[in-house]
């Protein structure tokens, strides 16, 4: 069986049995994979660039050969070549626990709980829930949602069509490692800077991705088009500027401004503000965020293994039946976003 096929059935069925199943709640794969990050981080940490791109290459490099040397082992069988993909998809993706959180935070909005809410948030996200009324905490909740759409099932779905199982577990050590250490505390600031910068570059098809799909999967792809135009590019963060302005135009509503982590206030331009309202609790933002982040999610699948088979049709690429190769295929899935929204955008002028 080719490898393109090998990659959809198994990553279908990884989506599939995420939604089925979700995310243990112990034993999990990425928490594994967490507190190894740690006792590296036990050993190695200094208050220096270096050490911190040895703590990535070790942590990152090591999830990604042992896919590879997982791949590599059940090569010669389709079958179990489609069940470690399959289980290395299930294993990286998150969109049933995102899901599962963002609505335990809008049941108790929409129960008037907002001591609960706040408890509830640091699940989905790392803000000051304290410092947030129910309004806020709907607000983080929608921009969660769409961050981590790209983060927890599109930019795995993108690494996993260009590099098979390998692709896969090392998008998301590197996502796992940005959240663990790539913030800009002063432990981290330079122990981090290595894990950040790589979590930008690793996530920046995905992001590009996620945004196109929006508008597609979105109520409003005028609205969504128009936002990510204007006003992705005055995010601070790279990957999630496109993520956050798409959704905001797709759903109708203002995102950004103001909001606390670990105490530094941080004031960030608003989203989509000359089109949206504000988010509010109880209105249902939240379960349209959830349904838009599903829908997103499926699509990415149809155009990530799309990509792998257009790829592996085009002229001088074709090899022999039985073999599990991989290719390449990022140009090519940054040529159909590209071609994507450049139709969008016509059609929203």
């Amino acid at each position: 069986m080719r490898a393109e096929r090998v990659f959809a059935y198994g990553a279908a069925a990884g989506l599939l049995g995420d939604l089925l199943l979700g995310d243990p709640r112990r034993g999990h794969p990425v928490a594994a994979f967490g507190r190894a990050a740690g006792a590296v981080e036990q050993r190695l940490w200094r208050d220096h660039r270096g050490w911190g791109a040895l703590h990535t290459l070790v942590c990152a490099g090591g999830a990604t050969a042992l896919g590879a040397a997982a791949a590599h082992a059940v090569r010669r069988s389709p079958a179990a070549s489609i069940a470690l993909t399959g289980a290395a998809a299930w294993a990286v993706v998150g969109g049933t626990s995102l899901a599962r959180e963002a609505g335990a935070v809008e049941r108790a909005l929409r129960a008037g709980d907002v001591e609960a809410a706040r408890a509830r948030l640091p699940h989905l996200c790392g803000r000051d829930p304290q410092s947030l009324d129910a309004d806020g905490i709907a607000r983080a909740v929608v921009e969660s949602v769409a961050e981590n759409t790209s983060d927890a099932v599109v930019g795995a779905l993108v690494w996993g069509a260009v590099a098979g199982v390998p692709g896969l577990l090392g998008f998301r050590a590197v996502n796992t490692l940005d959240a663990m250490v790539g913030h800009k505390s002063s432990r981290y600031r330079r122990y981090g800077w290595a894990s950040a910068r790589l979590d930008d570059l690793a996530g920046w098809p995905g992001a590009r991705l996620t945004a196109a799909l929006t508008t597609v999967a979105g109520g409003d792809p005028r609205g969504a088009v128009r936002a990510w135009r204007a006003d992705a590019a005055r995010h601070p963060s790279p990957n999630a500027g496109p993520v956050e302005a798409s959704f905001a135009g797709a759903l109708g509503v203002r995102l950004g401004g103001t909001l606390s982590y670990g105490g530094r206030v941080e004031h960030r331009p608003v989203l989509n503000g000359a089109a949206g309202r504000a988010v509010r609790a109880g209105s249902g933002d939240i379960d349209r965020a959830v349904r838009l982040s599903r829908r997103v999610g499926w699509l990415a699948l149809g155009v990530c293994a799309g990509a792998r088979l257009l790829v592996r049709g085009a002229p001088g690429r074709g090899r022999p039946q039985g073999h599990l190769t991989e290719h390449p295929v990022g140009h090519l899935t940054g040529h159909l976003v590209g071609h994507l929204t450049g139709h969008l955008k016509g059609r929203a002028s």
